[in-house]
């Protein structure tokens, strides 16, 4: 099978004639309204319909976003079929997609305009460090399932896709004021300016703060701080000339949090973020060709085992990729990509563990015929990691070169569409991602902890730890329901994942001591783990106003362990941490003056960790909604709340959820 992918990327690189692909930047709001249904690039290169791309994807639009009444994105992502979400405080949550969430969830790939969004120390997404504010979303890609070949670095569980307004295209300006219960205080502004046909900007900015949940663990208040967050972005779009576009876009956030780490304890935490990223885009006879280059910036303050440590992360991508066309049914995408990623050793900083991959990926998506159409994707990855800095005295692994190491690996998605009518889509995929340790899996962290007096232990990192290798296999079925304007599916996959990652912990001595070095705990593989699930989805709209979407899924973890581990004592269990059931259900109704939402999600049972041990967590329902009237001038003022059942709720082993009431002013024009 690897051969046969291997054939078609490399026939795609050698190809010479070509055709243009498709324009420079993409207006999503004609091609919406063209097709009635939403658009996305994201998967191949080329706009294509929704329900005609090669990969499992569900779309969250702007629309959905504004009736959601929700104030974070984590929230909006758990209403979507597949995806858990774990919120351990106010502000601080996980986001897996088809089970396997864990605390600081390094499988999924989150993306805003295609800059990698996830914090690279730790391989999770801190979602209050993301800069941009909900108002200035068109669209959020949800996509299901290891996705390295067409999405990129890292993509195993998932990715999260998210598409802001083009300031070319749309003249996106707002403000939104908003306050709570617990003392919740939100503003956001974004304003559009345009320079006659050449240059378009966006410039958004927020800030918010809450009360933190009640303290029911019964941790030090300090340890769980009330959050605040505050985020600036700007977005530009230059036209260089009448072929050749730059788009430029910046962002900086600062937040306070109660974090949550790896191992299932709080922690204080303060996070300070910036990114800068340039593409350049030329419509040539050669095909569209794209040069993009980012950095993302890292200050992060964190306390572990009573420890103060502080991160300084830095990633550099180089990208450039040509879209072009041969003959009428025939796409081609061919790239190569460099990242450089280093962070210097914590506590003390006294060396630095960073990486270096270099990266060729091919693309080729071949309408067959006018009802069939398969696309295929290969990525090769070369990873060179490497230590340089003082190896502090008493910690484990005293010897540089097990730093000096390279790992390789290749990653494919395989995706087959076929519509025998303009309303039914058969799919099939196949897919195979890696997900490669993080730096504090490698090394980054090296922890001194007094376990008795005159007696310490080491939390280090390991350098020869294997990636996580996912392979995929699923098949969907999706049929329109124009009789209400609507839409049915059900979507099967089983999937394995081999050499899972375990984390570190003081019940199990991975590092004898030596006369010169202290006992040591990391990161080990410990074995596998197979699932097998189904999501049914259904929606509809009708002509009164109403409308409902809903959706199920099942999942069935089994882990396979070697027998050195135990799957529990290493945060690794998935077995029992992975929901098997989970339901959502919105029904709304909406004139022209007046927007009704109600949202209830069912959530089955689970085993999740803390302080060190694992405990039930029960099953429950949650409720949420909004009520809006739209005034005149383009003011809306709403009311909605969250976990609307209870005042507090158990749905993780940390903080009870609490239930939040909101009231918003909003105006746009």
């Amino acid at each position: 099978m690897n051969k046969i992918l291997l054939a078609a990327g490399v026939a795609g690189l050698a190809l010479a004639a070509a055709q243009t692909a498709s324009a420079q930047s993409i207006d999503y709001g004609s091609l919406q309204a063209l097709f009635n249904e939403p658009v996305t690039t994201s998967a191949t290169g080329s706009p294509q319909r929704s329900t005609r791309v090669p990969v499992d994807m569900d779309i969250i639009s702007a629309e959905d976003i504004e009736r959601s009444g929700a104030v974070d994105l984590p929230t909006i992502l758990s209403r979507v079929a597949g995806v858990d979400v774990l919120a351990w405080s106010a502000d601080t949550a996980d986001v897996g997609v088809r089970g396997y969430n864990q605390a600081m969830s390094a499988r999924l790939l989150v993306l805003i305009n295609g800059r990698q969004s996830y914090l690279d120390h730790y391989g999770f997404t801190n979602w209050a460090t993301l800069p941009v504010r909900l108002e200035e979303i068109r669209q959020i890609e949800v996509v299901k399932g290891p996705n390295a070949a067409l999405f990129g670095f890292n993509a195993v569980g998932g990715v999260v896709n998210i598409i802001t307004y083009n300031p070319k295209f749309d003249d996106t300006d707002f403000i939104t004021v908003r306050g709570g219960t617990e003392d919740y205080a939100e503003a956001s502004v974004g304003q559009t300016v345009k320079l006659g046909e050449q240059f378009s900007a966006r410039v958004t900015g927020g800030y918010s703060r809450q009360d933190q949940w009640r303290n029911s663990v019964g941790v030090a208040d300090r340890l769980i701080p009330n959050p605040e967050r505050a985020t600036l972005n700007v977005d530009t779009v230059t036209q260089l000339a009448d072929k050749v576009e730059l788009r430029v876009e910046g962002g900086w956030t600062h937040n306070r949090q109660a974090g949550f780490i790896s191992t299932y304890s709080y922690g204080p935490s303060k996070y300070l973020t910036e990114s800068l990223k340039a593409a350049l885009t030329w419509e040539s006879k050669a095909g569209l060709i794209q040069a993009t280059a980012y950095q993302n910036n890292l200050t992060a303050k964190s306390e572990i085992a009573s420890i103060d440590t502080r991160w300084e992360n830095k990633i550099q991508v180089f990208n450039v990729q040509d879209l072009f066309k041969v003959g009428a049914n025939h796409t081609f995408r061919v790239a190569g990509e460099y990242r450089r990623n280093e962070t210097p050793t914590t506590p003390g900083h006294t060396a630095k563990i960073k990486y270096d991959v270099l990266s060729a990926s091919g693309m080729w998506n071949w309408q067959v015929t006018e009802k069939f159409a398969l696309t295929t994707a290969i990525r090769h990855d070369k990873l060179s990691l490497e230590r340089e800095g003082d190896l502090a005295p008493g910690l484990p692994n005293q010897n540089a070169a097990l730093w000096d190491r390279t790992i390789k690996e290749t990653t494919y998605n395989v995706g087959a569409v076929f519509t025998p009518t303009d309303a039914d889509t058969f799919r099939a995929t196949y897919a195979r991602g890696v997900q490669l340790p993080t730096l504090v899996d490698l090394g980054a962290l090296q922890l001194i902890i007094p376990a008795a007096p005159g007696v310490n232990i080491a939390y280090v990192g390991n350098p020869g730890l294997a990636p996580t290798v996912v392979t995929n296999f699923g098949v969907g079925y999706d049929r329109d329901l124009p009789q209400i304007r609507g839409r049915a599916g059900i979507r099967f996959f089983v999937q394995k994942s081999e050499d899972i990652k375990g984390q570190p912990n003081s019940a199990q001595l991975d590092i004898m001591p030596t006369a010169t070095s202290l006992p040591g705990f990391s990161y080990r593989n410990i074995g596998d783990s197979k699932l097998k699930g189904v999501e049914v989805l259904a929606s509809g709209k009708y002509a009164n106003g109403m409308h409902w979407n809903a959706n199920y899924t099942y999942t069935d973890v089994e882990d396979d362990t070697l027998a050195a581990f135990d799957a529990a004592t290493r945060y690794a269990a998935y077995e029992l941490s992975t929901p098997k059931h989970r339901a959502n259900l919105n029904v709304g109704w909406t004139n022209e003056t007046w927007t009704v939402d109600g949202f209830v999600r069912y959530e089955g049972s689970k085993d999740l960790y803390y302080a060190a041990a694992v405990r039930p967590v029960d099953s429950f329902v949650s409720l949420a909604g909004r009520v809006a009237r739209e005034f005149d001038g383009g003011v809306t003022v709403a009311v909605s709340g969250q976990n609307l059942l209870s005042e507090r709720q158990q749905q993780t082993s940390g903080l009870k959820a609490e239930r939040r009431l909101f009231l918003s002013v909003a105006k746009a024009w």
